[in-house]
């Protein structure tokens, strides 16, 4: 890869030129360089790469001062180019607020230096609504199985006495101004002097079509505010925090245009039982000392319903027992589900804080018991598996 020039030796500048006499150098590089003026030429197309590139940096005074400081390797993720691959949009992209600062806009000035090579179509203007957010409170219940909520949302809706048109009779007419483009032609000027470009016709705001017999209803806009009744589609295995897109069920546009889309964020409720752990359940037990010595069976709720489990002789404080696939669904960045989580089961004994002249004596009787005091093995096992050390 050759090494890149130096910034000001590109614009052909001294290290203190003013910030007028690097953007003068750059429009004249610009100028000299430029595509249509250079067609097919491929040298000319780097260099007015490599000036735009310069300018973007210098015109910028904390860029140009870590520049001057640091060279090209103070640029490293300072939003700069990169270099290698640029396009020409790039180059337009980048300088979007040069020329939008002079009125012009990203497709206008794509337009405007590749001679309609690459540029946006240019047509009739079609709005879209706004997009709409709301919040759905879901149990584990529902996140286990999916689910369709129905809400009730207050929105712009079509206008039914228009249709969405606008007009009273229905009938609309084409733009004088702009014979239906939505678009004129305007004389503007730039850092490359006076130019023709493409702006939004002001008769029409880019529709191409004016009413004349405005719908009394929504005053010609076509929507009105309006109560609706949405079913939401609630997929297994989400989780708060994610964000589900309805397409088309947002805001309506004016004038038969495109809905938006209603952004539907998840919340989940608190359940009075489980702990939620990504797709794993989590149930705290607390075992009797009699059941967590003897052994015994215990009930254990889980999302679809109430099972009993064997708890076996000796069971220890801090011990995890799994129920595989009693958690909720695991999907993927997709949506897609590729299995089921578990339901891990912490168990805890209970120590009674109080006991009886009866209770305690059978507690004493059992004090001096062998089997009762632990060995160094139980006690290593025992802090293992309660905390985990």
């Amino acid at each position: 890869m050759a090494e890149k020039r130096d910034y000001y030796e590109v614009l052909g500048v001294e290290k203190t030129a003013s910030a007028e006499e690097i953007k003068k150098a750059y429009r004249k590089k610009a100028i000299q360089y430029h595509p249509d003026k250079n067609p097919g030429d491929k040298e000319a197309e780097e260099k007015f790469k490599e000036a735009a590139e310069a300018y973007e940096v210098l015109s910028d005074p904390q860029k140009r001062q870590r520049y001057d400081q640091f060279g090209h390797a103070g640029m490293n993720g300072m939003g700069g180019f990169s270099g290698g691959g640029m396009s020409m949009e790039d180059i337009f992209s980048h300088f979007g607020d040069i020329f939008e600062g002079a009125g012009f806009d990203l497709g206008d000035i794509g337009e405007m230096f590749m001679g309609g090579r690459g540029g946006r179509s240019r047509g009739p203007r079609v709005r879209r609504g706004s997009d709409m957010r709301v919040k759905v409170r879901l149990t584990l219940e529902e996140i286990a199985k999916g689910c369709e909520k129905k809400i009730k949302v207050r929105k712009l809706v079509q206008c039914k006495d228009c249709n969405g048109s606008g007009s009273k009779d229905g009938s609309t007419e084409t733009c004088p101004t702009c014979k239906g483009s939505g678009r004129v032609i305007r004389q503007q000027r730039g850092i490359f002097g006076m130019m023709q470009v493409q702006a939004e016709c002001d008769t029409c705001h880019g529709e191409g079509r004016i009413i004349k017999n405005q719908c009394p209803k929504c005053g010609g806009e076509g929507i009105v505010r309006d109560d609706e009744i949405i079913t939401i589609t609630i997929p297994a295995g989400v989780a708060g925090g994610m964000q589900l897109t309805v397409p088309g069920k947002g805001n309506a546009a004016p004038r038969g245009g495109v809905n938006g889309d209603l952004l539907v964020l998840i919340e989940e409720e608190e359940h009075k039982d489980f702990i939620r752990q990504d797709s794993d359940l989590i149930y705290n037990l607390l075992l009797d000392m009699p059941t967590a010595v003897l052994g015994g069976q215990v009930q254990i709720p889980t999302l679809t319903g109430d099972v009993k489990i064997t708890v076996t002789p000796g069971t220890q404080p801090g011990k995890v027992l799994r129920m595989r696939g009693k958690g909720l669904p695991r999907i993927d960045q997709y949506g897609r589900n590729y299995g089921t989580g578990d339901l891990l089961i912490n168990v805890g004994v209970y120590i009674p804080e109080k006991l009886n002249k009866e209770e305690r004596a059978l507690i004493e009787q059992l004090q001096n018991s062998p089997n009762i005091a632990p060995g160094s093995a139980d006690k290593k096992n025992f802090f293992k598996n309660l905390f985990g050390i």
